[in-house]
């Protein structure tokens, strides 16, 4: 596969809320950003995802954009954000920006023309219907509770909204919206960006006919997945924006595709394809969700996180590029999910990042990820923010579900677990605000900060640094095959990456028990190198079979032999 920057980088994804506020509103904020650059070229990372920082109601935290071309005054001005950019790339880092164009506010200037009379030259910018008799177009219900459908007075019709009714979805069959989206984009791109994270991209494409679910019905909400996700035109859609706006830039393009299979996902990133760089898949983070969803918490299972790597890291190979992520700013902190946040706090922090530094594809940093930050246990709704577990609260809430029943789901899979505040220090507010923070400080930041972390030489932040360096190192980390080992067994995750230059085996221990690790008999090596691991190993310990701790991670380069 061709050799290019963001297959070769770390990206760091910066909530922007959550991150460091200067000014003492308890807001995180672009200055607070601009004071922590050095702290990230500390780290290694060599791209800042930044989420939304543009004028916005604040419905979904930013998700709802009001004005794609202006700053959000809680975040700081234009002039900040020009300061970002220069900051970072003074300091040889990139700044991907978030693109949110399935959707925008309904407080943006073309919802407000678009909602004022049928005929208005903004009408069509959004996808708007009758009802039938009495009730919404069709039976699709939102991701955030409720039907995907808001009734609005002035004109007596409907609006999609897939999300909230403060996020009414763009109708990207109209080529002026599509034009108007594309100008946006070559603006920001003319600033100087290095690429765009594209929320939910593969939604942008409905079902033109818009049918119900089930035939005929109106009374309940469906899942209308079917008719909106990898729709009809998307791929024409994106192809036209790489022709475009795309092609035209050195940049780096992730897209958020929910649902997707490999297959699919080789249709947006195949090298040939003209569309996006890698897409963000959710099966690996569905493998703790039941029948009923996400909020239907079930016990993950190593063998289906190993079958679903297997699958992406096979299938995708001499295709496109994977995004390699365990958790970020709609998801649980992966300590708490996948590893164990505390008796082996420090083991699985550093063995989960083991795991995404040595498979084929770009890393994804979620803030706090690098000093093992963890999920909270707020003790009442109250103190929620995420308007997606509000949502979900009140509706289960109302169908008779008990409160500690709801309360245990938002404690594993709530958005807000990973958007508490960035925990530098053991200050107040673990020094991310002088002043009130806008949602709680997770109560553990005396004992896991950036201050602290930085002191040890063998906390989970420097451990983190060398697995960066060590991808700059070794080319096998991102240009290689997969080969997976001990398939059948239910506590290790081992495998081996090669290709024409060397071999590396990756092994490790998912669980709090010691584990027996047997190397397949056909592999043959002159011999090998202890490159990292979390736990003093003696680099001439026999290979073949090792009695792991908990939550061990070793990686060693094999040399071939001749």
């Amino acid at each position: 596969m061709a050799k290019q920057w963001w297959k070769d980088s770390v990206v760091y994804q910066i909530y922007p809320r959550s991150f460091m506020d200067s000014n003492g509103d308890g807001i995180g904020d672009l200055k607070g950003i601009i004071s922590k650059l050095d702290y990230l070229q500390t780290l290694g990372v060599d791209v800042v995802w930044l989420c939304p920082v543009y004028e916005s109601p604040n419905d979904d935290n930013g998700y709802d954009i009001s004005n794609y071309q202006s700053i959000m005054k809680d975040f700081g001005t234009l002039a900040d954000w020009e300061e970002l950019l220069k900051g970072l790339h003074d300091r040889g880092m990139k700044l991907i920006m978030d693109l949110v164009v399935n959707h925008s506010s309904d407080e943006h200037a073309w919802f407000v023309e678009s909602r004022k009379s049928k005929d208005n030259e903004y009408r069509d910018y959004y996808i708007w219907r009758p009802g039938q008799d009495g009730h919404a177009p069709n039976d699709w219900g939102s991701f955030f509770s409720g039907s995907a459908w808001q009734y609005d007075e002035q004109t007596e019709e409907y609006f999609l909204h897939l999300f909230s009714k403060k996020q009414p979805d763009l109708n990207w069959e109209n080529p002026k919206l599509r034009q108007e989206v594309y100008d946006m984009m070559k603006w920001w791109l003319d600033k100087g960006i290095d690429g765009f994270r594209m929320d939910v991209i593969n939604l942008i494409s409905k079902v033109p006919e818009l049918p119900s679910v089930v035939e005929g019905n109106h009374d309940s909400y469906h899942f209308g997945g079917d008719y909106f996700m990898n729709g009809p035109r998307v791929h024409e859609y994106l192809q036209e924006m790489n022709r475009e706006v795309l092609s035209k830039y050195d940049i780096m393009t992730v897209g958020e595709a929910i649902g997707v299979t490999p297959e699919e996902a080789a249709l947006y990133v195949g090298e040939e394809r003209n569309e996006l760089n890698m897409v963000f898949h959710f099966e690996l983070m569905d493998v703790d969700s039941g029948e009923h969803g996400k909020w239907d918490v079930k016990p993950w299972k190593l063998s289906d996180i190993k079958r679903i790597i297997k699958k992406w890291q096979l299938e995708l190979q001499d295709k496109g590029w994977n995004s390699l992520y365990l958790n970020n700013h709609d998801q649980p902190r992966m300590l708490s999910r996948f590893g164990n946040d505390t008796v082996y706090h420090k083991e699985s922090a550093k063995m989960l990042a083991t795991l995404l530094h040595t498979l084929q594809g770009t890393p994804y940093i979620y803030q706090g990820e690098e000093i093992g930050m963890t999920n909270v246990k707020f003790a009442s709704i109250e103190e929620y923010k995420d308007i997606e577990t509000l949502n979900m609260y009140q509706e289960q809430l109302a169908a008779g579900k008990d409160v500690d029943s709801i309360m245990n789901s938002i404690y594993v899979k709530g958005r807000d677990n990973g958007r508490t505040p960035m925990q530098w220090s053991s200050d107040r507010h673990a020094g991310f605000t002088k002043g009130m923070p806008w949602i709680s400080v997770n109560p553990n930041y005396e004992q896991i900060n950036v201050e602290q972390a930085l002191q040890d030489p063998e906390s989970i932040f420097h451990y983190y640094k060398k697995l960066i360096e060590l991808r700059k190192v070794h080319n096998v980390t991102g240009y290689s095959n997969y080969r997976a080992l001990m398939e059948d067994n239910d506590r290790i995750f081992a495998y081996i990456r090669s290709n024409n230059e060397e071999q590396l085996l990756v092994i490790l221990n998912f669980t709090g028990e010691p584990a027996s690790f047997v190397l397949d008999e056909d592999i043959r090596y002159q011999r090998n190198t202890l490159l990292i691991s979390n736990y003093d190993a003696a680099e001439s310990e026999d290979i073949r079979h090792i009695e792991l701790r908990p939550y061990e991670a070793r990686v060693y380069k094999l040399l071939k032999k001749q």
